[in-house]
Order: C-alpha cells, then structure tokens, then sequence
C-alpha cells in the first residue's frame, strides 16, 4: 500500500514539472532588464538553461553570469547608457522650456527620432546575427524550447519566428505602445490610452482627447519602428508579412501589471499578469544605512530615486528639491550622482545606489518620491509607502496619474518645479492620512492573491514548454483585415440588404399606387 502511494506521487510530481528546459533570452536593454533577470535566475533556479543575447556595447547584461550564458554579438544594440542619458536629459530640457502644444509636439518628434535610430540598429543586429551561419547553426543545435523577449525592441521576435519556436513576452510596452493596445480589444470610451493620462471614467472632451492620443500616437510609432522592421521581415520572411503581426502571434503576454495599477478592462486569455513580480520581503540593510535609518527617530525615513536613467537634475531643480528635503524632520536617502547641491541639509544623505526594495519595506520609511517607473509602483504598493511622484519621460507621467487617481500619490511637473511646490507635495503625502490609508488598501489587494505573481509567470513560462506554445490561448484576430476586425464588411452588408429592401418596397408600392391610379374607369348603363 506504502509503495503504491510513492508510486502514484512520484509520478504527478513528474507530471507537473518540466525537465531542464532551454530557453532563449532578446532582453531590452537597461532598467527592463532588471526584471527580465529576476525571471531568469528564478528559471535557472529550477534547472532550466538559459541562454541571453546581447550586444557587445551593452549597458546592463554582463557578459559573465552564474544563472546563464552569454551570446554576445559583436556589433553595438543601439540601446547603451549614453544613449538613454542624452535623451532623459534632452527631454527634461525641453519639458522645462514650457507646457505649450509645440513642447508636447517637440517631445514627441524627440521619441520618435531616438526611437527610430535605436530600432534601426536593433534590426542591424538581427541581420548581424541570421547572417553568421556558425552562430544560427549553433543556436538551432541547442533545440531552445522558446524565446523569452520583451518586445520594446523586436529582436526577439525576429529570432523566434526565424527559427520556428514558441514566443513567450515579457511585456508591458511593444514597439508600437501599451501592450494591451496591441493584443485586446481596447474601446477608446473607456480605455484610457498611456499618454493621455485620463481614468476609465471619461466624459465627451476626454474622450475626444483620448481618441486624438491615441491616433497621433499610433501614427508616430509607425513612423518610428515601421521602416526598419518592414524591411528586415520583407527581407526573411516574404514582402506580403506585416512586422507587427509577429507581434500579435506571440503564445503568452506575461504582462508587468495587474489591476490594483491598472484600470478594469479587456483582457485575452493569453494574456498572464505578473505585475510586482520582482517585489519581495525587505532584507536587512548594510550596516551604515540601518545606522542612518534608525537615526531618524520618530520622524522616519524618506526614500529619493529617479531611477536609472537620470545621473543627475538640472542644478537649479536639485537646490530647490534638496533645500525642501532640508526643512523636514525626516531623514532623507537619496540616490543621485550629480554635484552635490549647495541647499543640502544634514538630514539627506546622498548614495551613488540604494537597495530600494529594501528600503520601502523598511518600517521607518514614510514616504517615496518618484520618477514612476513601474518596478518602484509596484514596489511601493507591495510595501504599502505612498508616494510623490517627479515624472520623466516615456510612461512615468501616466503611470502617476493612475496612482494619483487612486488616491495614493501626488504629481509634481519637473517644469514649474520649486521649494514651494515641492514641500508642499511632500507636507500633503506625510500628513494627510488618506494617502497612507489608499496605498495600505491597494497593497492589501495586490498581495491578495492564490498564486505569487512570479510563480504564476514561471508556470506559463514551462506550461508553453511542456505543450510547445500555447495555440488554444491566442486569437486569430490579428490575421484579419480591419474591415473584417471590426465588422464594417458584415454592417455595410446588413445595410445594402436593408436598402435593397426598401427600395424594392418602395418600388412596388409605387408601382401598385400607379396601377390603382391608372385603372380604367367602368361603364355603368
């Protein structure tokens, strides 16, 4: 009886896991990689080999790691740490010169001609790569289960449709914008679209404005991406392929948001929503750090980082932030690697890095400003630390809207950005208890799930190994024209017959009034 119970578990516990799996990693470069690679140690963790492309310039991937191997590609990604740096610094120039409708348009043109140069040198490494015949033959050798990409760039798409494996994304933005856009039907009445920065609840001017967005915005990432990659598929996979329907074909969306952040919309059923993945119980802090944490008494901590992309503020911006930080009795960690301002006060202490999921999670953290990137959101809505939140650039603005909307952080514009503006944000978020209270409900609703978000994702990662993708999840519907798509083909149909019918009705009864009409009149003797 004993032996048959180890038997029969024995066996669902082999059917429940993948054999060491190989999987295929086209990371974007940058802060996106931070997350990819909490995904991938956690695959390499459960045996699985993993294998990364990179290019030789890189900024984030090492090319040495004890959780995976390296391909290096000798020639530059278009994505290194000069790169973003100008283009944060360029676009925080031109935000600051005014809020006018031709700064707007100037950011955008921005986007679009640094996007468009990074895409291009993308799919220069892509044909880089299909062109060194020992690289591909080595790589089709290792028979990799599926490619693992984050489709902010399109190498991996390329590489997984080339060699005929399943493609599983790592996502929440894709060459052509919010990725939801891309794969669910997404009705502009009450899809707030990214850049708009509005709620799911929108009256007639908002829509409007939504709708615009939307379109405009669409239009400038054709521009941007539409080039480089139409030629490179027209090339490799025949001139009648459109680029971005490789895309849409991607067998499971593992979507870096959920809907504490998000707001109620469709979904697909390929889609799996993994946000706040990356977050985790604090650690303790090195030794120096908890020192200056515990110094702060009964007043706590505040937490400063803007982020990866940003080395330092223009000089005027960090005075003013670094004198509010002075008139506070809060102590104050703030990651930044400018010249030191001038206003600093004894309580702000100044760090090249900082570990931030550590330090959100301490229990003396009051407060975290922000550059609204979504790894800190979620950070902060797993710790439960409300926020006042400095948008940059790219989705940082609308991902502070959607937490200012839910009542847990306040926005301030880097434009009209000063000491008085600043304190008073900061005063706002420490003493109005509403804040802490809305963040403490959205944390308790995150973390309110059956499965942990990165268990979750490492399933469906090994659930499309174990069946060789996952066709029965993905819709068809990006085949279609959108004629089709949207049924305009069905309703001008329906609308034909319903014409042809009144027509054909009033035909005939014109033709029976004019028989009545034209009867000739009896004789009557």
């Amino acid at each position: 009886m004993g032996l048959s119970v180890v038997i029969v578990a024995l066996w669902v516990l082999s059917t429940s896991v993948v054999r060491g799996g190989k999987v295929l990693v086209f990371p974007q470069d940058g802060s996106h990689w931070i997350n990819m690679k909490v995904i991938i140690e956690e695959l390499h963790s459960r045996g699985h080999s993993v294998s990364v492309v990179r290019p030789s310039d890189s900024w984030y991937i090492k090319g040495t790691s004890l959780h995976y191997k390296s391909i290096t590609v000798d020639v530059p990604g278009g994505a290194d740490e000069e790169f973003f740096r100008s283009f944060v610094s360029r676009q925080i120039q031109i935000q600051r010169e005014g809020k006018s409708a031709w700064t707007r348009l100037s950011l955008d043109m921005e986007l679009k001609d640094r996007f468009s140069e990074m895409h291009r040198k993308v799919c220069e490494m892509v044909i880089h790569m299909f062109g060194d015949k020992e690289l591909m033959e080595s790589i089709r050798e290792t028979q990799y289960d599926l490619v693992l990409t984050d489709p902010a760039n399109g190498g991996g798409v390329m590489l997984a449709h080339y060699l005929k494996v399943p493609l599983v994304f790592n996502v929440r933005w894709t060459v052509h914008g919010e990725a939801h856009f891309a794969i669910a039907p997404s009705p502009l009445s009450y899809v707030p679209f990214p850049i708009a920065e509005l709620t799911d609840e929108m009256g007639f001017s908002q829509r409007v404005r939504n709708v615009f967005a939307y379109v405009f915005r669409q239009h400038l990432y054709r521009r941007a991406v539409g080039p480089p990659y139409s030629a490179l598929v027209s090339r490799y996979f025949g001139p009648g392929v459109d680029y971005f329907s490789l895309f849409q074909a991607a067998d499971l969306w593992l979507m870096r948001v959920d809907f504490v952040f998000e707001f109620p919309r469709p979904t697909m059923p390929n889609v799996i929503y993994m946000g706040g993945f990356q977050c985790r119980p604090a650690k303790p802090l090195p030794r120096q750090l908890e020192e200056f944490v515990q110094s702060s008494g009964q007043h706590g901590v505040i937490v400063m980082s803007l982020g990866t992309l940003v080395g330092q503020l223009p000089r005027d911006v960090a005075d003013e932030i670094a004198f509010s930080f002075a008139q506070l009795p809060q102590k104050v960690i703030w990651r930044y690697k400018g010249d030191r301002p001038t206003a600093l006060g004894n309580n702000t202490l100044l760090v090249d890095w900082l570990p931030q999921n550590d330090l959100l999670g301490h229990p003396k953290t009051r407060l975290f400003v922000s550059h609204g990137g979504t790894n800190g959101i979620f950070e902060a809505i797993y710790h439960s630390i409300p926020m006042v939140g400095v948008p940059l650039v790219f989705d940082q603005h609308d991902n502070l809207s959607r937490m200012k909307a839910k009542g847990a952080a306040t926005v301030v514009d880097i434009a009209t950005l000063d000491r008085n503006i600043f304190s008073r944000a900061l005063t706002e978020v420490l003493h109005e208890p509403s804040y802490k209270m809305n963040m403490q409900r959205l944390s308790e609703l995150h973390r309110d799930v059956p499965m942990k978000p990165l268990d979750s994702a490492l399933f469906w990662i090994e659930f499309v190994m174990r069946h060789k993708g996952a066709a029965h999840l993905r819709t068809e519907s990006y085949r279609m024209p959108w004629y089709s798509y949207h049924s305009v083909d069905v309703m001008a149909f329906l609308l034909t017959v319903v014409l042809i019918l009144l027509l054909a009705t009033f035909v005939i009864v014109r033709w029976l009034l004019f028989r009545m009409c034209c009867r000739p009149k009896m004789k009557h003797d």
